[in-house]
């Protein structure tokens, strides 16, 4: 999954896992960008009585880098306070709720937003925010589309905020990609499935069908986050691109009070979740250091490039799948650090690789999203983004329901090694894999504005797993 449970110990915290980063160019409020950033993965929508909610221990923030050292230089601070209106129930809610200061909603969130430079300027942006309730059912909140709509704040001139319950739109078949690198659709080249009874392609299955995340989402003025509040127009504006990543922190010190129910945190917060690029640490960063990448930041992560140069999945691709990638198989024996890799991932592509594109942000190596703020949301989008011949998509920022794991699956196969390499021809397959899923695999559709991401799905009408 693109980072749902992607290191040992932040496995065991969901509500400090951060699953899903999308950057883009919002495409319907010109000259503005939006920022998402999903927590809590895997949520079942039929979870009461205790239903999902960010941590009010817990420091949610959205970094921004726009001088390229992979340090942030604007971040948007979350922080959440949970009330209760009825401590003597049990129940989330007592009975529909039709608006946000319902009587009847007995477990309720808000939160503070606080915009920070690294110059030390903080700007508290709102406080007091309220969040929307989770999605419970046709009897306790009958209008969710409606009541959600109510928990998307102004703060100003094109600027907005969301913190809540979304449906989740990262879809993927993780059931095949982590059962020995089964592709469903090419299960029956693969080395162990070939010859059994998975003798013939199949479908894609979307393991994250019908299942919600908590979103944290922003909108706001381009030159809100680019380098001295800069407006970019030229997409070969060196300063018109920005790396994008979030973050979770807890305090350093937790003593646990049994007999009140209530644990204690104090001290300084200390990183505990990152996310910048779908699957980095997921699949590239070796499972001995995962929980060692949630903890520093971008900045660091030239100790970690060797992974991307010679990426292991990349290694394995041949061997699980013989005769099917014989030009990979050569190009991993030759030793070659995989450039394109290292580019598309850690440095931005920089101009004159791909005519017309550019979203370098520098030498230090760093996973971030990258966006390149000067170039417009397409017209009509490609769902594979660049290698889809639209620029306004992945690896250019993340929009929604661009399926980034059939992109990255054929960059590790070898299908973006000839923009570094003219000598390297890629495998026929390179162009082809894919886990077979698409945005149709998403049950609750896609909005056409902020906050982008589909509404939640209900625990009522959820299939019994």
């Amino acid at each position: 999954m693109s980072s749902h449970r992607e290191a040992p110990e932040i496995s065991k915290d969901p509500v400090a896992d951060s699953t899903d980063v999308y950057a883009f160019v919002s495409p319907d409020a010109p000259g503005t960008v939006t920022l998402i950033a999903n927590y809590i993965p895997l949520q079942n929508p039929a979870g009461g009585p205790n239903f999902y909610e960010f941590g009010d221990d817990v420091l949610y923030e959205i970094h921004i880098d726009n001088d390229g050292d992979g340090r942030a230089d604007v971040t948007y601070q979350f922080e959440f306070t949970t009330k209760m209106r009825r401590p003597d129930s049990f129940l989330y809610n007592t009975g529909p709720i039709l608006a946000l200061d319902s009587p009847n909603w007995n477990r309720y969130q808000t939160y503070t937003l606080t915009r920070s430079e690294s110059s030390g300027r903080r700007s508290v942006l709102g406080r007091n925010l309220a969040c929307p309730p989770c999605n419970i059912g046709p009897l306790s909140t009958p209008t969710y589309a409606k009541l959600a709509e109510q928990a998307i704040h102004t703060l100003g001139k094109n600027r907005k905020v969301f913190a809540g319950q979304r449906a989740e739109g990262f879809y993927v078949d993780l059931g095949s990609i982590f059962d020995l690198g089964n592709l469903r659709p090419f299960q029956n080249l693969h080395n162990q499935f070939g010859t059994s009874a998975f003798s013939e392609p199949a479908d894609g299955v979307n393991t994250t069908k019908e299942l919600n995340v908590h979103s944290l989402a922003v909108q706001v003025p381009a030159t809100d986050l680019t380098f001295h509040g800069r407006p970019a127009k030229d997409p070969a504006d060196p300063h018109a691109t920005i790396g994008v990543w979030t973050s979770a922190s807890r305090r350093q010190a937790r003593v646990i009070e049994p007999r009140q129910g209530k644990d204690l945190e104090t001290g300084p917060y200390t990183q505990v979740s990152r996310l910048g690029n779908p699957l980095f640490n997921e699949v590239l960063v070796p499972l001995g250091h995962k929980d060692e990448w949630n903890a520093l930041p971008p900045a660091d992560d030239k100790r970690f490039a060797t992974y991307v140069a010679h990426p292991e999945l990349a290694k394995l691709l041949p061997t699980l799948y013989p005769g099917v990638f014989p030009h990979l198989d050569a190009y991993n024996k030759s030793g070659k650090p995989r450039a394109d890799l290292l580019a598309i991932l850690l440095t931005g592509i920089p101009t004159g690789v791909v005519p017309g594109f550019q979203n370098y942000t520098g030498p230090t190596q760093a996973d971030m999203i990258r966006l390149n703020t000067a170039i417009p949301p397409a017209r009509n989008p490609n769902i594979l983004g660049l290698i889809g011949g639209d620029p306004a998509g992945f690896p250019n920022g993340r929009r929604v329901y661009d399926d980034v794991v059939t992109v990255e699956l054929r960059a590790l196969a070898g299908a973006t090694l000839p923009l570094v390499d003219k000598s390297y021809t890629p495998d026929a397959a390179s162009s082809k894999v894919t886990d077979g899923l698409t945005p149709a695999d998403v049950t609750n559709p896609y909005l056409d504005a902020f906050p982008y991401l589909g509404v939640p799905y209900d625990g009522y009408h959820h299939p019994a797993s």
